[in-house]
């Protein structure tokens, strides 16, 4: 798998941006603050609806524009997925050409188009691009509270199970009635003083307070309740499969990586998914156990306003030798712990799809010790496509044969020429051509044609 070509239409600080890429090595060169960063961001969130960046889509969204537009021109040698979605049987040099857009809206769901089709939900191109992405910030998945790993684990989710991000959102809609009926039971001042402690006792809660609507949210409550225990049972165990699934090379990936004796008790790493419906790993039906447990806890839920259990406190703790990284790992170990975890994810992408993902390299050279550098060259250099940033040339890796990108250059021919990127991003984008033309029609090295 690999992306030809890629347009931006008012993503973060681009106006409109055209870039082409070439299978193999493509290194994006320019200074900080010229917007590299933001233009590989675009392809993860292409293949994973969401960004590591930020919990909202909303940033993603150029200041004063109500929509930013992603699309590009993925060539997929394995093409089954994608003759599925658009029925297109038509290939080019044995690997079939599929524009994939995405159109990001401030309000509204967002929505996929292939192939200048009808609007898509995500859920229906889901899996139709893998990328992996390793940056500096990496690091602080094994360090940073949850909510990081749970970002990372959402997205493997969403490209490793066709069916994840349906049940994901199912999830957080019914998080999120819970949360509103919560809250308008918690400004009741009446109900919060009522002597009623379980939510289950409709009746008993209603005589502490006057108002109707007070008893119908919270009978509305229970009904609620038990479909967010329904739906995070299922997420639970879609993500403990996930886990499992890393597990399966995380450990030697990390050895491999540390330089670690196979000896029991030393350098042995493993994930340990923790979650908050914890009854989900030893019982095979927790409905009854997770439900008891929402009783016990309704005053404090009622007091606080939100929920206080549910696969939104979900965790995912590494371990080394048995004990917690982020207490007892080095500096070290920890980088070489969030470089194995996105290696274990590559290994499970090409796995599950038997294409090897689209492979992102944000300016980690220039954070990784020399033993570290030379070992994400060597995994780089066998991979299909990789997209480099880099901010001086001092820091670009050497190797044969890579696309060096000048981002200065993209963004002066942006600032200058806009009206040609927004025509370019506006016309369908088709299969590569094998015409050249002239210097001046040339962006990012390549020539500046349909691809």
């Amino acid at each position: 798998m690999y992306i030809s070509r890629l347009a931006l239409d008012h993503f973060r600080s681009w106006d409109a941006c055209v870039l082409d890429f070439d299978q193999g090595i493509n290194i994006l060169q320019g200074r900080n603050g010229l917007g590299k960063t933001n233009i590989v961001e675009s392809i993860e969130v292409l293949a994973t609806g969401s960004s590591q960046r930020t919990t909202s889509m909303l940033p993603l969204i150029q200041r004063g524009s109500s929509t930013a537009v992603v699309r590009a021109n993925v060539v997929e040698n394995a093409s089954e997925k994608l003759r599925g979605v658009t029925g297109n049987d038509k290939t080019v040099n044995g690997a079939s050409p599929t524009t994939l857009e995405m159109s990001i809206h401030a309000r509204g769901a967002n929505r996929m188009r292939v192939n200048a089709g009808h609007a898509l939900m995500m859920k229906d191109v889901q899996g139709l691009v893998s990328c992996v992405s390793f940056s500096p910030q990496d690091q602080h998945l094994v360090t940073d509270d949850p909510a990081a790993r749970r970002v990372f684990l959402n997205q493997a989710g969403m490209q490793l199970d066709r069916q994840y991000g349906e049940i994901l959102q199912r999830t957080r809609h019914i998080a999120q009635q819970r949360v509103a009926l919560l809250k308008q039971l918690s400004r009741n001042d009446q109900f919060r003083r009522g002597e009623s402690g379980q939510m289950s006792s409709i009746s008993n809660g209603a005589d502490t307070f006057s108002q109707p609507s007070s008893a119908v949210a919270l009978s509305g409550l229970e009904v609620w309740t038990g479909q967010f225990i329904e739906a995070g049972v299922e997420l639970t165990n879609r993500r403990k499969a996930i886990i499992e699934e890393l597990n399966k090379t995380f450990p030697e990936i990390y050895r491999q990586l540390s330089g670690s004796p196979t000896i029991p008790g030393q350098g042995e790493a493993q994930l340990a998914y923790k979650p908050s419906f914890s009854e989900v790993l030893d019982q095979e039906h927790p409905f009854d156990d997770i439900s008891a447990h929402f009783e016990r806890i309704f005053r404090g839920e009622l007091a606080r306003g939100f929920n206080l259990i549910g696969p939104q406190r979900d965790d995912v703790e590494f371990m080394l030798n048995g004990f917690p990284a982020r207490e007892y790992a080095s500096n070290g170990e920890q980088w070489t712990l969030a470089i194995a975890l996105k290696m274990s994810l590559y290994q499970a992408l090409v796995g599950e799809s038997g294409n090897e993902p689209i492979i992102v390299l944000d300016d980690v050279f220039a954070q990784l010790d020399e033993h570290r550098r030379a070992q994400i060259i060597h995994f780089a250099s066998q991979q299909h496509q990789v997209l480099i940033t880099v901010a001086a040339a001092s820091d670009i890796p050497e190797f044969a044969d890579a696309h060096i990108i000048d981002i200065q250059q993209v963004y002066d021919r942006n600032q200058y020429d806009g009206t040609m990127f927004e025509s370019m991003i506006q016309t369908p984008i088709i299969h590569r051509s094998t015409e050249k033309t002239s210097d001046e029609g040339q962006i990012g090295g390549e020539a500046e044609v349909s691809r």
